[in-house]
This record gives structure tokens, sequence and C-alpha cells, in this order.
């Protein structure tokens, strides 16, 4: 810096030094303009180099996501084994004797029918009774149902089945 090689300067307790640009050589326009046009086409070059590096990351990206061929093998000879087994219970259960009748699962629907009417009928007769026992009851409904021992459905999750 004494010596005029490098410049200095102070900021508080620090000191910055940098080259001299006064004793560098003063560029032209024309030269300014060339080093503009060279750095636009390394600018387009760059941003082409980035877009191609960004197609092979992701294709290898793809392709490392993929099964290899031996996994591949594995795959299908897993998928075979399990065809297999299900043929196999296939046929077993076509060959099976035991079959439902028509009138077996027919009796079975109607009985669930029955017995799910007269599971809606009972509760629909047992709310309309505790509703008009609430009505002259000075506590709440969760209360009374609590001090008597009434257990709902909804206690337990338990649910209707839906009407066929």
């Amino acid at each position: 810096a004494q010596q005029g090689r490098i410049r200095e300067k102070a900021y508080g307790k620090q000191k910055i030094y940098f080259a001299d640009q006064e004793q560098l050589p003063a560029a032209s326009d024309a030269e300014l303009r060339g080093l503009d046009g060279e750095i636009a086409a390394l600018s387009t070059k760059v941003q082409a180099l980035q877009q191609s590096c960004r197609q092979m990351e992701a294709e290898l990206k793809d392709l490392n996501s993929s099964m290899t061929t031996p996994e591949m093998a594995q795959e299908i000879e897993g998928l075979r084994k399990d065809c297999t087994s299900y043929v196999e219970k296939l046929e077993r259960i076509k060959s099976a004797t035991n079959h439902v009748t028509p009138e077996e699962k027919e009796k079975v629907c109607s009985e669930q029918k029955l017995y799910c009417k007269e599971w809606r009928k009972r509760k629909r007769m047992a709310t309309e009774l505790l509703d008009a026992i609430l009505e002259g009851y000075p506590k709440s409904k969760k209360q009374f149902f609590e001090e008597v021992g009434i257990e709902t459905d909804e206690d337990h999750n338990v649910t209707l089945p839906a009407a066929v």
C-alpha cells in the first residue's frame, strides 16, 4: 500500500485492501461490448447446460427408483406363486359340497330383516318411554341414564344394519 500497488481504505478498526485500478489500462467501448456479448453467450450456454443437467438428474432419479432386472424377476415369480395359490383356492371353493342353498340364504336374510325390524320397533318404544319420563325429570338425560343404569347402542358403538 505504501508503494502504491494496492489501495487501502479504513472503516473504523477494519482496513480493506484492493487493487489500484488507476494503474490498469482502460478498456474501450468496443472491448466492453465484446465482453458483454461473450458474457451473454456464456450465460446462454450455462443455462442450456443446467437444463440438460436437470433432465439427466430427473432421468437418473427415475432409473434409480425403478426395479432392477433381478428384482423384477423376483416380483414376477412371487406374483405367479400368488396366482397359483389363488387358483387352487378358487378350485377348492368351487368343488366344495357344503354350499348354502338359495332357500337357506333367503331364510337367513328374512330372519335378519325380521330381527332388525323388531330391534327398531323396540328401540323406538324405549326412546318414547324414556322421553316421556324425562319430561318431568329435573336432571339431565345423561344423569338419568346413569342413575337407572341404561346403556344405549351409542354407548357401545352399535348401529342398526341398513335396511335391505
